[in-house]
């Protein structure tokens, strides 16, 4: 079963995510557009749980019927989709970035506990993608401030990430380990679902403008009945 996922999953990861992941690392374009659209990508490729859920729950040996109702995600763990929603552009990217950085941190985690050289490369390759998107996170950022002041995309260690949670029992990490990854893909099909209404809200805007711009113009300038009267025979 185990090989069956990771035959049918790794080849379309490795394709779909770190093809993103380079072209993010190219440096920044200078067109929003562009850069939504690809972190929009990102985050809707993120949503799904055969990028890390799945292997973790195979690596975790977390396959046991029963066990899956207790991966669910954590309430408070992550902001709703409601709440990202409400948040301005700037804030929106900098908690996104935050995010990437604890999943960056939990997989190191995750690497320390799993010896066996397959499993390690089934999380060390969902890496770059990661920094893929910080690093359109950076300029997105960049481009919303139009400043040449905004910091660079870090690299996440334990110095700069949120510490893990201590838990009683190797078994229990291994939960809340579910429960986190859990709750990161459905994080990540919020962010793709914001990000979704950034892009329609220019096109809205530009559709239609051109309906409403002539009916102001011919309302401002019309002249009004009392104007005609006054005019001399």
């Amino acid at each position: 079963m185990r090989a069956q996922l990771t035959q049918r999953t790794l080849p379309s990861v490795v394709l779909g995510l770190l093809f993103l992941s380079t072209a993010a690392m190219g440096g920044c374009s200078g067109k929003y557009q562009a850069l939504l659209g690809q972190l929009r990508a990102q985050a809707d490729i993120m949503g799904n749980s055969t990028k890390l859920l799945d292997h973790y729950i195979h690596i975790q040996g977390l396959e046991v019927p029963g066990l899956q109702k207790h991966c669910k995600e954590r309430p408070g763990t992550f902001p709703s989709e409601d709440a990202l929603r409400g948040l301005s552009k700037q804030d929106f990217l900098q908690i996104l970035d935050a995010i990437q950085d604890q999943v960056l941190h939990r997989l190191a985690a995750f690497q320390l506990e799993t010896s066996e050289a397959r499993d390690v490369a089934e999380l060390h390759m969902v890496k770059p993608f990661i920094h893929g998107i910080k690093n359109n996170i950076y300029c997105m950022s960049r481009l919303l401030t139009n400043s040449s002041d905004t910091a660079e995309p870090t690299q996440a260690s334990p110095g700069n990430s949120l510490p893990l949670t201590p838990s009683p029992d190797a078994f229990q990490r291994k939960i809340e380990g579910c429960k986190f990854l859990q709750g990161y893909h459905r994080f990540m099909r919020s962010v793709g679902q914001v990000l979704g209404e950034w892009e329609e809200r220019p096109r809205r805007s530009r559709r239609h403008s051109p309906r409403r711009a002539p009916w102001k113009w011919g309302h401002r300038t019309r002249p009004s009945r009392r104007g005609r009267r006054m005019l001399p025979r």
